[in-house]
């Protein structure tokens, strides 16, 4: 039997014991609570929570904007870590757009796009940011000049073989960065699902124009090489006497000469608008009379193919004026290769235009892109050259 001393100190240790465990789910459940409320992006959380946090592109930039508003006082846990040089000010920093919405922007641009869709696009790795690509030096279909020196021939019995080797060089692309930048007024942000379409729908349209725009006219400084800059784009001259502001239907046929064989499967005709009208008035002539090339047999009365030499023709803003080089331009653009890294990266500030009561949300894209060819490639039995870019020259 114990005495009462020996009760008392045992109730002692009992209580402890209890008291010590009523401390530990304390703190356990306060730590749940902070990190639920308060998640780093070094915690890691369920899978759902992880993909999924929000319904929509809007209900992100919403959450973000309150945020922001309310210095982070009503933190939503759905947010992930802002991340830069800004942390210290979550109202100047940058939360990172959700991946899948993204994704959705970054997918729009490629598969929207009459001419990014279209080039060859190459992902690359998230330690990387440039790329160096093993080409095949060819400037020559002649023998001894195919794949850079690889040459086959005919041999008499016992003769003595002479080896070849080919010859490689390097397409080095760095990647270079393009912003869009867009305000949503404080209205429309009270309407998540209407913000989310605003934000796709310009994001992407920009995005395309911008990316286009380099394709073709790009120069290389800060931005992809494009098209017109590149050394291997061939321009053809005009005809003798031709008016000023005209395109012939001689022009397309020379300039379908002088594409490689090869790419002509999968060329397209990039054209100003308003080179339009000249090719519903353009015919071949026929004796003394001329037949339409570029209208259907049904006449006005029917659509337009839209195509020469079955190829399709695509109007576009940055095809340059009509007679300026440029206007018109035949191009393979799988031969246009394009790197990017990633998906976007987006930040947001209430500061920009505070006094206007707009949010302005910006997005990172890091991209770069220029041809494979180093050169035009001369046929075997000589001749012109050909290219996979081919343009028609001023007509002033």
């Amino acid at each position: 039997m114990l005495n009462e001393e020996q009760k008392k100190e045992l109730d002692g240790d009992i209580q402890k014991i209890v008291d010590e465990r009523v401390q530990k789910q304390v703190e356990e459940e306060l730590a749940k609570q902070i990190v639920k409320r308060f998640t780093p992006s070094e915690i890691i959380v369920t899978k759902d929570e992880a993909d999924q946090p929000f319904e929509s592109l809007g209900e992100q930039l919403v959450a973000v904007k309150n945020f922001a508003v309310t210095s982070g006082m009503k933190h939503d846990a759905r947010l992930k870590a802002p991340t830069g040089l800004s942390e210290g000010q979550p109202s100047e920093g940058g939360f990172l757009v959700q991946t899948d919405f993204a994704t959705t922007l970054l997918e729009k641009v490629y598969a929207d796009s009459s001419v990014v869709s279209r080039v060859t696009r190459m992902p690359i790795s998230a330690n990387s940011n440039a790329i160096k690509i093993p080409a095949v030096s060819e400037t020559s279909r002649a023998d001894g000049s195919r794949f850079g020196g690889i040459r086959a021939y005919w041999l008499n019995e016992a003769g003595t073989k002479t080896a070849s080797q080919p010859a490689f060089s390097q397409v080095a692309l760095e990647l270079k960065k393009l912003i869009g930048l867009c305000y949503a007024t404080d209205e429309l942000l009270q309407d998540a699902p209407a913000l989310g379409s605003w934000i796709k729908m310009a994001f992407a349209k920009e995005f395309d124009f911008k990316i286009t725009d380099a394709i073709l006219n790009g120069d290389g400084a800060g931005k992809p090489l494009g098209i017109e800059s590149a050394p291997c784009v061939i321009s053809v001259a005009k005809e003798t006497g031709q008016a000023a502001d005209t395109v012939v239907f001689e022009n397309i046929i020379n300039m379908w000469a002088r594409l490689y064989a090869p790419c002509r499967t999968n060329a397209v005709w990039l054209i100003s608008q308003d080179v339009e009208p000249q090719l519903y008035s353009m015919a071949l002539a026929v004796g003394t009379g001329g037949v339409p090339v570029y209208m259907p047999a049904g006449g006005i009365s029917g659509a337009p193919y839209g195509s020469l030499m079955g190829r399709p023709v695509l109007p576009i803003e940055q095809c340059d004026n009509v007679g300026d080089v440029g206007d018109i331009v035949l191009a393979d653009l799988s031969q246009y290769i394009m790197i990017d890294k990633g998906g976007i990266q987006g930040a947001s500030s209430i500061h920009v235009n505070f006094t206007t009561d707009e949010t302005a949300f910006r997005f990172v894209y890091r991209v770069d892109g220029q041809p494979w060819w180093k050169s035009a490639l001369t046929p075997f039995n000589g001749g012109n050259t050909v290219s996979p870019f081919v343009n028609l020259a001023e007509r002033a």
